[in-house]
């Protein structure tokens, strides 16, 4: 009897199933196109709102969340710490342009994996993300240079 492989192998098994946060369509077309690259990352869902992240993480329970700060309805602080009490094994990886101390200071201490600010994240998406998958946490380099 012959054994049917799907074409694609195990790569459902071994791919770490991302949540895409981000209310700028442009902006989310470009970390798509990021990934797209990388078979181990699927996208299994993009939303553009606080509310909307927190229940897909619920319902699809990803490995890693991109998340934007300045979304609409609920912001991205109060939607990680939502986020952590429906999804609490989903690495929340912060990507967006606030660069306010306090507030990076505020996402980390929600037990965020790391902080990567967007105009960076054509250099430093990709590494945090690895970073973030192998247990550190990662911070663009724009932050070494605040107080």
């Amino acid at each position: 009897m012959s054994k049917i492989t799907p074409i694609d192998g195990d790569r459902s098994a071994s791919s770490v199933r991302v949540l895409v946060v981000e209310d700028f369509e442009p902006f989310r077309q470009f970390i798509r196109s990021m990934l797209q690259n990388r078979r181990e990352f699927q996208v299994i869902c993009e939303v553009s709102d606080g509310p909307e992240a927190v229940q897909k993480a619920e319902e699809l329970h990803p490995d890693l969340i991109l998340l934007d700060i300045g979304l609409p309805t609920l912001n991205g602080i109060e939607a990680a710490r939502r986020i952590r009490r429906v999804a609490p094994k989903s690495r929340i990886l912060f990507l967006t342009q606030e660069s306010s101390s306090d507030v990076v200071q505020e996402a980390l201490s929600l037990g965020a994996a790391g902080y990567v600010f967007k105009i960076e994240a054509g250099s430093d998406l990709l590494a945090a993300m690895d970073a973030v998958l192998q247990g550190k946490q990662f911070v663009s380099s724009g932050l070494a240079d605040q107080p």
